[in-house]
C-alpha cells in the first residue's frame, strides 16, 4: 500500500515566512519601537522564533532588512519613466510615517552607522538621478535641489523620532504640510496624500 508523500515546500516557503517577518517587522516597529519584542514580531508574522532567528539571527539585522526593504519599493517606484519627484516623495513621506524603522535612515542622530550610511547614499542617489530629468521634477519649484529635497526630509526624520508614535501621524502631516508649500510652486496644486486625513488640498 503506497502512502501519499508529504509536499516539501522548502525554499517556497522560507521566501513566504521571510516575506512575512518583515511585513510584520514593519508594523510592531513603527508601532512600538525598535525595541519591540521579536516574540511578537514572529507572532504577528506566523512564524516560530526558529523561523524567524533563522532568517534574521540578530535584532539588528532585521532593522537593516527592513530599511533595505523600504528602500527598493522606493526605488523601484524612481526608476518607473512615468513616475516624477511627487510619487517618490509621496512614497518617502508615508515611509518615515507609517514605518518607524526607516526614521533612522534620514535622522543624523544614526550617522555612525555604515549600513545607515549606505542607504543614505542610495537615497540621495536616487532622488539625484530622478531630479536629472527635468520632466520628472512635478509640481517643485525650479530652484529646489536633491540636496534641498534630502534636507527637508532630514528634518521630518529628526522631528519623528522625537514624537510619541500615538503622536507622529498628527505631527507628520502638520510638518509635511508646512514643507509642501516651501518645496512646491506656489501656482500648482498640492500633491494629495491620499487618505491622511489631514484635510489639506490647496
Amino acid at each position: 500500500m503506497s502512502t501519499a508523500s508529504r509536499v516539501n515546500r522548502g525554499r517556497a516557503a522560507a521566501a513566504e515566512n521571510r516575506a512575512a517577518i518583515l511585513v510584520a517587522a514593519r508594523d510592531i516597529f513603527a508601532e512600538h519601537g525598535r525595541s519591540a519584542p521579536m516574540t511578537l514580531i514572529a507572532q504577528t508574522a506566523g512564524v516560530g522564533q526558529g523561523s524567524l532567528y533563522r532568517h534574521f539571527p540578530t535584532r539588528g539585522q532585521l532593522i537593516h532588512a527592513v530599511y533595505e526593504s523600504n528602500l527598493v519599493a522606493l526605488e523601484s517606484l524612481a526608476q518607473q519613466d512615468e513616475s516624477t519627484i511627487d510619487d517618490v516623495l509621496e512614497a518617502l513621506y508615508r515611509q518615515l510615517t507609517d514605518a518607524a524603522a526607516f526614521i533612522a535612515v534620514l535622522d543624523s542622530a544614526e550617522s555612525h552607522n555604515p549600513h545607515l550610511a549606505s542607504i543614505r547614499a542610495r537615497l540621495r542617489k536616487l532622488l539625484s538621478d530622478k531630479f536629472s530629468d527635468i520632466r520628472r521634477r512635478g509640481s517643485l519649484r525650479e530652484e529646489i535641489t536633491a540636496n534641498d529635497i534630502y534636507l527637508a526630509f532630514g528634518m521630518l526624520a529628526a522631528l519623528l523620532h522625537q514624537t510619541p508614535p500615538s503622536d507622529r501621524r498628527g505631527a507628520a502631516r502638520h510638518a509635511w504640510s508646512l514643507l509642501r508649500h516651501a518645496l512646491y510652486r506656489a501656482d500648482h496644486p498640492m500633491p494629495v496624500i491620499a487618505g491622511d486625513g489631514s484635510g489639506d488640498r490647496t
